[in-house]
């Protein structure tokens, strides 16, 4: 088995396969393209130029949530996904809540904090990540906090790709210096601390954190 991981790290998408990987004791070889002016060679193999890519060998699997369930196939432990139908429906149903209507609310955050200084070499615009942060993200944040409960993990009380989407998505929340409420959602708030906490975690908001200061001292 040859694993090639395509796509920049700072991308939630990308980060939730390779968390996957970690957790899944996989090796694999990382490939941080950036999805811009990509080549045609990348649109074969993901016709939307976006990333992440994955590659077995000749096998070619484009999309995380994809990439997730081939990964779960060929590892089986530990298992990600709940075998549980109904639990296994809630999971699934929490990462593609991170992976769009999450996404979507907290993308101005890390666009106008991070991105847009450091990348596109202008100031960010504050308010729209303020405006993310006191409008857009709240629901989200009250169903999550509900979602969790009294319970260590969002699905069954066991560490699952629900917690690998959210910890995912939420550590661009926590590169751009945001952070959950812990007097509004104290749920939701240690939760992530204890998601990021994981050692699949910390390798790579360690690399993350190294990434944004190359690019703001260069």
């Amino acid at each position: 088995m040859a694993l090639k991981v395509i796509g920049v790290g700072l991308s939630p998408f990308v980060r939730k396969v390779r968390v996957i990987l970690a957790e899944k004791g996989l090796e694999y070889e990382h490939d941080p393209m950036l999805p811009i002016g990509v080549s045609d060679e990348h649109k074969q193999k993901h016709p939307m130029g976006k990333v992440p890519v994955l590659e077995d060998g000749d096998r070619v699997i484009p999309d995380s949530s994809a990439i997730a369930h081939y990964l779960e196939g060929i590892q089986p432990q530990p298992a990600l996904f709940p075998s549980e139908p109904f639990d296994r429906a809630r999971a699934i149903w929490i990462e593609e809540l991170s992976d769009t209507g999450l996404l979507n609310a907290a993308a101005p955050v890390f666009l106008e904090r991070v991105i847009a200084p450091l990348f596109f070499k202008r100031e960010g615009d504050e308010a729209k990540a303020v405006e993310a942060i006191e409008q857009s993200l709240p629901p989200y944040f009250d169903y999550l906090e509900r979602e969790l409960g009294d319970s260590e993990y969002m699905v069954a009380n066991r560490f699952g790709i629900a917690d690998v989407a959210l910890g995912a998505l939420l550590a661009n929340f926590t590169l751009a210096e945001a952070s959950i409420d812990a007097s509004r959602w104290p749920g939701l708030a240690a939760y992530l601390t204890r998601i990021h906490a994981r050692p699949s975690f910390q390798r790579l908001m360690a690399e993350d954190a190294s990434a944004k200061a190359a690019a703001a001292a260069g």
